[in-house]
């Protein structure tokens, strides 16, 4: 685990859609600076206590960024090389930190070596870079050859990552992406499609030009220890936790959360020592506002997301509680062009940004809650408590997600004995005492509690 990781933050960008780009490349206009729109956010992301920022596709693609042209180049939609060697330098120059996306499973149509495929057949020199292209046949885009698509889209083109051109060519576009652009790390796209050679490869290279280069797979299903281990990915995307996070809101089921919690990093869980990156929502599913039924639920669920073990992460314009969802099979509904200004001016929750702030300051004040060792207090359909304990430092999270005030009551086995002071509510305290003691909760609202003896 990289040190710098164990502070971080996450406040995600899909460039292409937050900055209003045209939805298709015509590969002939001009760059336009559309980068220059993220760093006019960076005031709002970096106070709101972000200090980590993961863009997805950058470079130069089709149509969505995971249709990738060219892996050396800017997407002309979003400007030049050297637009982003000064988004890089400026957000550096702030101390955050820069991930990109490596969408190295497969390319798009348009990739140089396909279009070379395309024009020469068989006496091309790039056939073998694809994965099962055969001539005995014909695609169904009409090509004079076969080739495998990712899940079938064929306009996603497999590559053969047992080449090794292909590993050199990828290899060496991430060496220059930190020589260019200082990148402190690289989302995995479909990580569980790739090689597991190829990624021991590559994680290898990685470390040799920088050992605390992050690597992060993008994982929906499996066993993540498989991916998340040494000479493989530091990280890996936490879906597992993802569903739980709105529907134990919206089915009054806390049972659920606590349950994939418990088996993922309590006392010998299956990811007990691992930092996964916790997520409510990104770029390919519907928008957290849109998923819980009850909005005021949101403040809950982003307590619960950074007080867990893991890295957080939020979506643009999920701090104001913007809402989305995939509409006739299309994701552009999850990636729209937000206008800052208006977006503070018309919030759907205007005070979700402070709440999410506020837990940004407690979670960079409170190394437990960072990388302290999880144990599950207590779990009833809508109240849920679990402690996070670092250097004999105790801290417990309480969530009420009932629309009443309610009570519940923590043996001392539960809860030490002593007073507990209130990280979430200033100025606000609770004694244990004796064999049990009742906790008041309010409606809709968590206490973060930390033991002062």
């Amino acid at each position: 685990m990289n040190s710098w990781n164990e502070n971080a933050i996450f406040y995600h960008i899909y460039p292409l859609g937050f900055a209003g780009a045209p939805e298709n490349n015509d590969f002939r206009s001009a760059p336009v600076a559309r980068l220059n729109k993220i760093g006019a956010w960076l005031d709002h992301i970096q106070n709101l206590g972000f200090n980590s920022l993961y863009l997805g596709p950058v470079f130069e693609s089709t149509k969505h960024g995971y249709d990738t042209l060219d892996y050396y180049h800017i997407d002309r939609r979003l400007g030049t090389d050297n637009d982003m060697v000064s988004l890089s330098r400026e957000i550096h120059r702030r101390g955050m930190r820069l991930v990109l996306d490596g969408v190295f499973n497969h390319v798009g149509r348009d990739f140089w070596a396909f279009r070379d495929v395309q024009a020469n057949g068989q006496s091309s020199p790039f056939c073998n870079w694809f994965a099962n292209l055969h001539f005995d046949g014909h695609s169904p885009h009409g090509d004079a050859f076969t080739y495998e698509g990712w899940n079938g889209y064929y306009d996603l083109v497999k590559l053969n990552l047992q080449n090794p051109e292909v590993r050199d060519h990828l290899s060496f576009a991430v060496e220059s992406w930190v020589q260019n652009y200082n990148i402190d790390g690289i989302r995995l796209d479909a990580a569980d499609q790739l090689d597991m050679g190829f990624i021991e490869d590559l994680t290898t290279f990685c470390k040799r030009l920088n050992p605390d280069l992050w690597l992060m797979g993008e994982l929906i299903h499996g066993d993540y220890a498989k991916w998340v281990r040494p000479g493989r990915f530091d990280s890996c995307t936490n879906y597992e936790a993802y569903k739980g996070l709105y529907s134990s809101f919206n089915d009054k089921n806390f049972f659920e959360i606590a349950y994939s919690l418990k088996r993922q990093f309590g006392d010998h869980g299956l990811y007990e020592k691992l930092q996964l990156y916790s997520f409510a929502d990104n770029h390919d599913v519907d928008r957290v506002a849109s998923q819980i039924k009850d909005q005021a639920d949101l403040f809950n669920l982003y307590t619960i997301m950074y007080s867990m073990p893991g890295i957080p992460s939020v979506y643009y314009g999920s701090e104001w509680g913007v809402g989305g969802k995939k509409t006739n099979g299309s994701d552009n509904p999850l990636r729209p062009n937000i206008d800052l200004g208006s977006a503070i001016q018309s919030s759907p929750q205007p005070d979700l940004p402070g709440h999410l702030k506020k837990l940004a300051e407690i979670r960079q004040s409170t190394p437990a809650l960072k990388t302290g060792a999880y144990h599950q207090v207590l779990v009833a359909s809508q109240q849920f408590a679990f402690l996070r304990e670092k250097d004999s430092v105790q801290v417990m999270v309480v969530i009420n997600s009932s629309d009443k005030t309610a009570e519940i009551a923590l043996t001392k086995q539960q809860a030490a004995n002593g007073r507990w002071v209130d990280l979430l509510n200033p100025g606000v305290e609770w004694i244990s005492q004796g064999e049990k003691t009742p906790l008041i909760l309010d409606e809709k609202w968590a206490r973060i509690l930390q033991y002062q003896g």
